[in-house]
């Protein structure tokens, strides 16, 4: 008995110590426990990293939930969870890597810090750096998300065109400071010299750019003088459609046809630009050519007819004028003009169809006959002139 207890002692201690053996065993300047430590804390950053950003963004969204205006915490998290995941992973697998040695070459004696472990520092920096400016864009999404909301509660037009121009102007900036810090943290550039040395070279630049930075002037001149706004029917040289966005280069129109039309800002505010989205009224103005053989009388009852009823619809306002105005060869052409307080294209030509049976009655009504817009014959004495 007491020799099979040292025995089974004695083949622990044999695995115990292969244990300890296999832990030790070093390849590539590392035992095999370092390199488990590092496995481990990289299983464990992958397995948390969503738990961790999901706890995360749902602490930051305790602190602004009064001023989200509508938006849910489920969209803000949707928004934070990917890009604060990347973050965190990046993080614990910089602790990760932090317990393994690197080699030395004598190269590196000179920068204190093994080749390898520069590289894959520099690495890390650039995906922090670019993870880190990939949240402040999901956070001006974010933002865009909750001014969005605020403009459907108030139906401000300036709101629906300032913040798409605010969204991409912010996620310019954004980026454009991502690039300079990387610049600066990660290859070691002076990014004050380099700025500097830009208002060098600006000149070259605004020259090989000259279009481009008009057209960026004039977006800042359509913001602030405000000839339009997203949702306006503009008329700018041949082109009529509604505006759709306002960008940083060109202003989109959507045609009646469909078509989606990209117009330079600089046309935009250099060329005549009606905007007929804010016309009072809409002008109808049209000839009713009545044949020779309607007499004075019905001529003139069909005026006076014709006025009243179109004095008599509600989105018409009172400057209506119905004259006798031409005698020609062909017809006794009587004018009509009025105006349909509107600014609804579609309420515009119902009205202007319901105006146009009216007028047909009207005439009919009163015995007149409209004139044929083939030749006109006319008789004497009975027989054809």
């Amino acid at each position: 008995m007491f020799f099979t207890f040292c025995t089974f002692r004695h083949i622990l201690h044999i695995h115990f110590m292969t244990l300890q053996e296999i832990l030790g065993y070093r390849f590539l300047g590392n035992n095999v426990a370092a390199y488990l430590w590092c496995a481990g804390i990289l299983l464990f950053g992958y397995a948390f990293k969503t738990l961790l950003s999901r706890l995360l963004s749902k602490l930051v969204f305790r602190f602004i939930r009064k001023r989200t205006e509508g938006v849910s915490e489920a969209q803000f998290q949707a928004l934070l969870i990917q890009p604060l995941s990347i973050v965190i992973f990046l993080i614990t697998a910089y602790f990760a890597f932090q317990v393994l040695d690197y080699p030395v070459r004598s190269s590196d004696i000179a920068h204190n810090e093994p080749w390898a472990k520069r590289l894959l520092f520099r690495l890390f920096q650039m995906a922090v750096i670019w993870g880190v400016g990939w949240v402040w864009l999901r956070i001006i999404d974010f933002l865009v998300l909750v001014f969005q909301r605020r403009s459907e509660t108030s139906n401000s037009r300036l709101s629906n065109q300032l913040i798409p121009f605010a969204k991409d102007l912010l996620k310019v900036l954004v980026l454009t400071i991502t690039f300079l810090v990387m610049l600066s943290k990660v290859f070691g550039v002076n990014v004050t010299a380099l700025i500097g040395g830009l208002g060098i070279g600006g000149l070259a630049v605004a020259f090989a750019a000259k279009e481009s930075l008009e057209n960026l002037i004039a977006s800042f001149t359509i913001f602030l003088d405000r000839p339009f706004a997203v949702g306006d029917l503009v008329e700018v040289g041949p082109v009529t459609g509604t505006v759709e966005k306002v960008g940083f280069r060109s202003t989109r129109l959507r045609t009646a046809e469909k078509s989606y039309v990209t117009v330079p800002n600089k046309s935009m505010i250099d060329k005549p630009l009606d905007n007929l989205s804010l016309r009072t009224a809409r002008r109808v103005n049209f000839t009713l050519a009545l044949s020779h053989a309607t007499n004075s009388q019905q001529l003139l009852r069909i005026v006076e007819d014709a006025k009243r009823v179109i004095e008599e619809n509600p989105l018409v306002t009172k400057e209506v004028q119905v004259q006798f105005a031409a005698l020609t060869p062909a017809a006794k052409e009587v004018t009509v003009q009025y105006f349909v307080e509107t600014t609804n294209y579609d309420e515009y030509l119902q009205v202007k169809e319901e105006l146009n049976y009216r007028l047909v009655e009207t005439v009919e009504q009163a015995g007149g006959t409209f004139a044929s817009t083939g030749t006109t014959i006319v008789q004497v004495n009975g027989l054809p002139a």
